[in-house]
């Protein structure tokens, strides 16, 4: 290749480059705008503030619940939301024999990753607490998989949430584990 070409190729990778991190830039500039307006929008939000407290769910999380559920009236407990957002087992029951399943994975898809990730950040830092949420969690990881206990974490965080917004309460941690 001759050193003109070189040269001509090395000038619009550089512009190139040049491009991609100006998009960046811009992009990160863009992210952290919105990520101050989602927790502008948490911290004016009483609910979103309510159910904040829940150990897994943050400012993103709360204002996505908050935002999608809308009218909580249309469920009738705490199941019916868990289920709507795909957490609850698929079940094959027939003949007087149930056969659970893997979750249904039906509903807001994105709301459900986020609570999700949200408790295996819970379950990576249960360990040794005494809590009583780490004290459900720690008998449960010994004797399933990791994704299992998250995702019966999540159930167990989304039923706290459909009670705190249908019921207009504050969350006490100390009654949730005890209803489980």
């Amino acid at each position: 290749m001759a050193k003109g070409a070189e040269a001509e190729l090395d000038d619009m990778i550089r512009d190139l480059v040049r491009d991609v991190h100006e998009e960046l830039v811009e992009l990160d500039r863009r992210t952290t705008a919105y990520s101050r307006r989602i927790r502008a929008l948490f911290s004016s939000n009483p609910a979103c503030q309510r159910i904040g407290k829940i150990e897994g769910i943050g400012p993103i999380s709360a204002t996505a619940l908050v935002a999608a559920v809308g009218d909580r009236s249309c469920f009738r407990n705490g199941r019916h939301f868990a289920a709507w957002l795909g957490l609850v087992p698929r079940q094959r029951s027939s003949g007087g024999k149930a056969r659970l399943f893997g979750i249904s994975k039906r509903g807001d898809r994105y709301i459900r990753t986020l609570l999700i990730h949200g408790a295996r950040a819970v379950l990576g830092k249960a360990h040794g607490k005494t809590d009583p949420k780490s004290l459900w969690v720690a008998p449960m990881r010994v004797r399933r998989h990791p994704n299992v206990v998250a995702v019966a974490l999540t159930n167990k965080n989304a039923r706290v949430v459909w009670s705190i917004l249908a019921q207009d309460e504050e969350y006490r941690p100390d009654k949730t584990v005890a209803a489980a």
